[in-house]
């Protein structure tokens, strides 16, 4: 149970303005999300996906990338706990979704399907909201995906895929924490999970330090990317943040 508070008592407490927007990837010992043809369901055990249902739970809005739609074809609801299920947000530049995948028709949850300005329109969504964002040549552009999340009152972000996802938002500097959960698996010449602009000296790469939590055979590395001196400090005497997590777990 402590692993417990330790791990999400700063997330039900919120940053600054009560908000955060958390990456998860689920990799294998080598670096992988999924096969090289794609099969990702499950390189994590069943720990790692209890914590995905408890962080869907915690947060505003989940949001993932078109192609872990195409690949995965995910639900995104809170099955496993006692928490809401929060609002999906699918990011698909183009617009090649069709309207077949399951979250699009199982009014499980709210869904907001986010295109390029001009480019939602090919396609039937009946059961889900657009939202037209500007873009550039690498994708829509994620400093506007969260402010105008954040209009709607969708403060607490949960990125959950891909990997493609996940790096762009690193990148472009909007996560406030990067989850990495280590399956202990091999899986060789599979999609890679994190993958940024390269590197040349080690006195350049991004070195943090992490909080790691067991999850059954899994490891989770906890990151701390806005690393603010005082993260966490006050939390456990906070009744409003112990209640919001008794909820989900």
């Amino acid at each position: 149970m402590r692993d417990l508070l330790d791990l999400y008592l700063p997330l039900c407490a919120g940053g600054e303005d009560g908000g955060w927007v958390v990456g998860h990837l689920g990799q294998s010992l080598d670096g992988c999300i999924a096969t090289h043809l794609g099969e990702s369901c499950f390189v994590t055990g069943p720990d790692n996906i209890l914590h995905l249902h408890r962080m869907r739970a915690l947060c505003d809005a989940v949001v993932v990338g078109a192609g872990t739609v195409a690949s995965d074809d995910p639900r995104l609801t809170t099955r496993l706990v006692a928490g809401p299920s929060p609002v999906r947000v699918v990011l698909d530049p183009g617009g090649r979704l069709g309207d077949g995948y399951r979250l699009f028709r199982d009014d499980a949850a709210p869904t907001l399907l986010c295109t390029a300005a001009g480019k939602g329109g090919g396609r039937r969504h009946d059961r889900v909201e657009r939202l037209e964002l500007p873009a550039d040549a690498d994708g829509l552009r994620l400093h506007a995906l969260v402010g105008a999340l954040a209009e709607r009152g969708l403060r607490r972000l949960f990125v959950e895929g891909g990997g493609v996802t996940v790096s762009r938002c690193l990148t472009a500097g909007v996560l406030s924490r990067l989850q990495l959960a280590v399956a202990p698996l091999i899986i060789g010449q599979g999609r890679p999970g994190v993958s940024l602009p390269r590197t040349e000296r080690l006195a350049d790469a991004l070195r943090l330090t992490p909080r790691i939590f067991r999850m059954g055979v899994d490891v989770l590395y906890d990151l701390d990317l806005a690393a603010a001196a005082d993260a966490g400090a006050d939390l456990a005497a906070s009744p409003a943040a112990q209640g919001t997590l008794l909820r989900v777990l």
